[in-house]
């Protein structure tokens, strides 16, 4: 008898449909259903999983893959049906992910992001609008209004440094 059919999952919630007198079947099949979600909570997460879970964009998760925020516990490869290739993908730890969920981490990664998308879109500006100052013969951008000037700032010291670092605009 084919029991996959008979077993229905929602929602952390498993439904065993079986006829009447089927009682030798139910034994056989919750211990077949036990030995398969035994060590369960164990088992990586694959990445479809984990934007569920997290409720993020397969954007995100790149992101903050890259950088670290997202820690993998390695990569899986796979050879899909009807496909030449291999496909190779990171897969999560379940204590991790756990983790993120109970700190509310992604609220606070995408607070960060916001912050930096905001600081960066303000520097692009910056420069754009003395790229624009200085093509319009206008002089210098420290000289349209757009930084200090020179004479401003040389008996500083350091001060080289700031502007070295793009920190003075």
């Amino acid at each position: 008898m084919e029991f996959r059919k008979l077993l229905h999952i929602e929602s952390r919630v498993l439904t065993l449909r079986l006829s009447e007198g089927a009682e030798n079947d139910v034994q056989v099949v919750f211990g077949i259903v036990s030995k398969a979600l035994q060590n369960i909570e164990d088992l990586p997460v694959i990445p479809r999983e984990i934007e569920d879970i997290l409720t993020i964009s397969t954007a995100e998760r790149h992101r903050w893959l890259k950088d670290g925020r997202l820690q993998s516990a390695g990569t899986k490869t796979v050879k899909l049906r009807g496909r030449a290739r291999n496909i190779t993908f990171h897969v999560f730890d379940p204590q991790h992910v756990e983790d993120v969920l109970d700190r509310d981490l992604v609220m606070v990664w995408r607070e960060q992001d916001a912050a930096t998308a905001a600081e960066n879109r303000r520097r692009a500006a910056g420069k754009a609008a003395m790229k624009r100052a200085q093509r319009s013969g206008r002089g210098t951008a420290a000289s349209a209004g757009y930084g200090p000037d020179e004479n401003s700032h040389s008996s500083l010291r350091g001060w080289e440094d700031f502007e070295n670092d793009g920190l003075l605009r």
